[in-house]
């Protein structure tokens, strides 16, 4: 099913991945988190065509996760940069990290995050900022929040009685 086809959703998760979900978007962020700012650096470093990458880039711009700065008029050549909605983004990327590093990985961890100061191996975890409490399933529940509306509140009923139905 292609996006147009899909239909809109107020899911958290499905709207992220409407407009994130894809293999080379994601290592574009990627790049864009570790400094690449390029049509050449995104190119060299992912080895990704570009008419796919070109397709990509503008896919982030449009949903605002990168904009698009001319750093050259003859030829017209551009730069792409994080915005506060990409560098919010940042926080996701580095969980698939942590996940593909524990889940993923047979051969050991190929990349890492590093403490500047100490160049010790992070492990990244999830934390919620008022509690200080690991995110773990044990500790937290999803449900509805104040905007939901039918989709989420059916979706929210189902997985409660399912739940209440297995105890």
């Amino acid at each position: 099913m292609s996006k147009s086809e899909r239909p809109s959703t107020q899911c958290p998760v499905g709207r992220t991945l409407e407009r994130v979900g894809d293999y080379w978007t994601l290592l574009i962020l990627r790049d864009a988190f570790q400094g690449l700012t390029r049509f050449d650096q995104f190119e060299k470093s992912l080895g990704v065509a570009p008419n796919i990458l070109t397709k990509r880039l503008a896919g982030l711009v449009e949903s605002g996760f990168l904009e698009k700065h001319a750093y050259n008029e003859r030829p017209p050549r551009y730069e792409y940069r994080l915005t506060d909605r990409g560098r919010d983004f940042a926080p996701v990327l580095t969980a698939m990290l942590a996940f593909g590093n524990r889940q993923l990985a047979p051969e050991g961890v190929c990349g890492q995050l590093v403490d500047r100061d100490t160049g010790l191996a992070a492990e990244p975890i999830m934390v919620d900022r008022i509690s200080g409490k690991p995110i773990t399933a044990e500790a937290f529940a999803y449900q509805a929040g104040p905007a939901a509306g039918p989709e989420v509140l059916d979706r929210v009923a189902f997985i409660a009685a399912k739940q209440a139905s297995a105890r």
